[in-house]
């Protein structure tokens, strides 16, 4: 490769969409949250809802397990309507192979743990009523290396603290 070329792939490189945290918008601009670095925006809806669906590349494992992160945003008539949006997603969840349920003392929280593609998976999912929305977080990983969980861990936890604002 001669030097002329170097200065320009690394430009492009720096360029890319992984190189940078992401600030997310949705539902007009009133739910906005950053992702790490890190984290690759695998796929985007418009309309209601709207998702956004992250893939967070973990280094340590070599299952087929997929680690993400989604945020889903649907408008709501009512605080019965944004319940009943959390308990559609609790039955699909525990309609899971392998589903068992961990206690959480958070308000609108759900820890659980299921098998996807035959691999344990994590789920922590978190649920916000803001203005007329309902607002989920589901963040799902493969146990992985600690620092790692917790890098992750903590990823979710930047966004869920950007919910209710």
């Amino acid at each position: 490769m001669t030097r002329t070329f170097k200065p320009l792939i690394a430009a492009l490189l720096l360029a890319s969409p992984a190189a940078f945290s992401a600030d997310v918008l949705m539902a007009n601009g009133s739910v906005r949250f950053s992702t790490p670095d890190t984290w690759l925006s695998i796929m985007q809806t418009d309309g209601d809802p709207e998702v956004q669906v992250f893939q967070v590349p973990d280094p340590s494992t070599a299952t087929n397990a997929l680690a993400r992160v989604t945020v889903t945003v649907k408008q709501v008539a009512s605080v019965a309507a944004f319940k009943q949006y959390i308990d559609g997603f609790t039955i699909r969840a525990k309609g899971m192979t392998g589903y068992a349920a961990t206690p959480s003392t958070a308000a609108n929280e759900y820890i659980y743990t299921a098998q996807e593609s035959g691999v344990k998976l994590n789920y922590r999912e978190r649920y916000w009523f803001v203005g007329d929305r309902a607002i989920q977080l589901r963040c799902v990983r493969p146990t992985g290396a600690a620092a790692w969980n917790a890098a992750f861990d903590r990823g979710c936890d930047d966004i869920a603290s950007h919910m209710s604002t």
